[in-house]
């Protein structure tokens, strides 16, 4: 059997080694190139035309998120990182990953099967991946119950231009809770907390939690400023 050629992308340069060690010991596999960001994988993908590609999350520069995309185009990727967010699992399969593997959750006989997994198509995932990416399939199949059992809302969701995931955080700021208990109940970080609850301000033009919280209600009419 001709061995496998891997790149590896990764900020890291010790996991890039850890990594190369661990394929290199275990046979079958030829390390083509090593990247140290999404730019330079995307420009060495295309030089080497690799059968799979490695892809750390993080990475300084273009990260691999942003490279992504581009690279799935060339060659299958796996996506072998420290990020545990539901979210974040979710944009890269979305985006084209073959699978994702956290740190820490696999032997080298894992990563070994699953480069040659997602050579041939098979998804893989290591436990964290699994539960986060179950995670959020159920919290973003609550907003369609929670739109079928009350029509306003969806009517608000229109009107205001809110995605569902923006319109199922602006009903928990709405009842009262915290960015941290947010962020636990629909499994992602305070930082993308803030980040929706940003463009959900936009969107209802509002400054303040409550003026955002009237508008959502309907005791405020849009396109009315109001202070409080």
């Amino acid at each position: 059997m001709a061995a496998l050629s891997v790149l590896i992308a990764d900020g890291n340069p010790v996991v890039r080694a850890g990594l190369a060690a661990l394929l290199g010991a275990a046979g079958g596999f030829e390390i083509t190139a090593e990247a140290a960001d999404g730019r330079e994988a995307l420009s060495l993908t295309r030089r080497h035309a690799p059968d799979v590609v490695l892809l750390d999350v993080r990475m300084p520069g273009v990260d691999g998120i942003s490279a992504l995309p581009h690279l799935v185009r060339l060659a299958p990727v796996l996506m072998l990182t420290y990020s545990r967010e539901a979210e974040i699992i979710r944009e890269t399969l979305l985006l084209g990953a073959g699978g994702y593997l956290v740190h820490g959750e696999f032997t080298a006989d894992d990563l070994v099967r699953a480069v040659r997994d997602v050579r041939e198509g098979r998804a893989h995932f290591t436990p964290t991946a699994a539960d986060a990416l179950l995670a959020e399939l159920r919290a973003s199949s609550q907003p369609q119950r929670t739109v079928a059992q009350f029509p306003e809302r969806l009517h608000n969701s229109v009107l205001f231009g809110l995605s569902s995931r923006e319109a199922e955080i602006m009903d928990l700021i709405a009842s009262g809770m915290s960015n941290q208990q947010i962020a636990a109940a629909c499994f992602i970080s305070e930082k993308t907390v803030k980040n929706h609850i940003n463009r959900i301000f936009a969107k209802l033009h509002s400054t303040t939690r409550s003026e955002a919280i009237a508008r959502w209600l309907g005791t405020a009419r849009p396109g009315v400023t109001g202070r409080g």
